[in-house]
């Protein structure tokens, strides 16, 4: 690979490398195309260049596209010099990045950060319709605020304890391979059977903790359950590696975005579940596949802020 096609291998290259707006548009379009630009309408590969305006013009179709159309970046303002450094910094933090420090760091305001970031979390959102298979825990965890630290006005609305105002969000992770995680209406049998049949192949080893509504599975899987009153983990059958994975994404919210609304909560698991199933490649091997994801996604500010949007499950 030549030194202009190479990977940034660190931040400090990043930054460097798209110092030149040339370069990182450059940059983007081969994650982008890798085999060769194809027009992002109708597919032809017979297109030409305007390189004065960084755009194509389409042979076929006859239509015009840039390396933003039909991507996160469509009808963003930001330079690619500016989108490069924050997809490496979201896709390489551990524990997220906030808004607030991406404006800080790339000169935008805070707002725009915010935009910028759901942006690529929605490029973060795994595509792939592959089962998980061999041996899968399951369980659901509960994201929110506690009763005591909200307003009183609030406070007085919500009754009982646990996950009483809280989001529902259920995972399965297959033990050594990838998570899937979705945010969920309920808990209820119909809504948790219906995401394993959907995404764990039937036959596979199913570990759980005691929630009754599990208990359905064992005709269509091994389904083996720890009941927590007791016990955590009895021999293969335990839930201790989602459980990770738990701490991992309430860490994130907690200790660098602080408050998310509920209908929101999606964007903020789907970060959580790319970062987890990249953790084993490097810094560059990360950064280059969220690069590569980034097309076919769209999302525009008035579907961010537009509350009647609400993906569950």
């Amino acid at each position: 690979m030549s030194q202009e096609n190479r990977i940034p291998e660190s931040l400090f290259e990043v930054v460097t490398f798209c110092a030149d707006e040339q370069k990182a548009f450059e940059a983007m379009t081969r994650f982008r195309w890798p085999n060769g630009v194809a027009c992002p309408h109708c597919g032809s590969v017979g297109v030409t260049a305007v390189a004065k305006r960084r755009i194509w013009s389409c042979k076929d179709c006859r239509k015009q596209f840039s390396t933003k159309t039909g991507t996160i970046f469509e009808s963003s303002p930001i330079s690619f010099s500016k989108w490069l450094p924050a997809l490496w910094l979201i896709a390489n933090a551990k524990n997220g990045i906030s808004s607030c420090e991406l404006a800080r760091a790339l000169s935008v305001t805070q707002k725009t950060a915010w935009f910028m970031l759901h942006r690529i979390r929605l490029a973060m959102q795994a595509g792939t319709f592959e089962k998980l298979s061999g041996t899968v825990e399951g369980d659901e965890t509960f994201v929110g605020g506690k009763a005591k630290n909200m307003h009183l006005g609030k406070r007085g609305k919500i009754a009982g304890r646990g996950a009483t105002g809280k989001t529902a969000v259920m995972g399965m992770m297959e033990r050594g391979g990838q998570v899937k995680a979705f945010v969920v209406k309920d808990t209820g049998a119909g809504t948790l059977q219906g995401l394993v049949k959907a995404h764990v192949t039937k036959g596979s080893n199913f570990y759980t903790d005691h929630n009754f509504a599990y208990r359905g599975l064992k005709w269509e899987y091994n389904h083996d359950f720890v009941s927590h009153v007791e016990e955590y983990v009895r021999g293969e059958v335990h839930t201790q590696n989602l459980e990770c994975f738990w701490n991992l994404l309430k860490r994130s919210i907690k200790g660098t975005y602080t408050s998310v609304d509920p209908w929101q909560l999606f964007r903020y698991v789907d970060e959580q579940v790319f970062r987890w199933n990249v953790r084993k490649m490097t810094d560059a091997e990360r950064f280059a596949t969220l690069a590569s994801q980034v097309a076919g996604r769209r999302l525009t500010y008035r579907e961010l802020t537009g509350k009647e949007y609400l993906p569950l499950q």
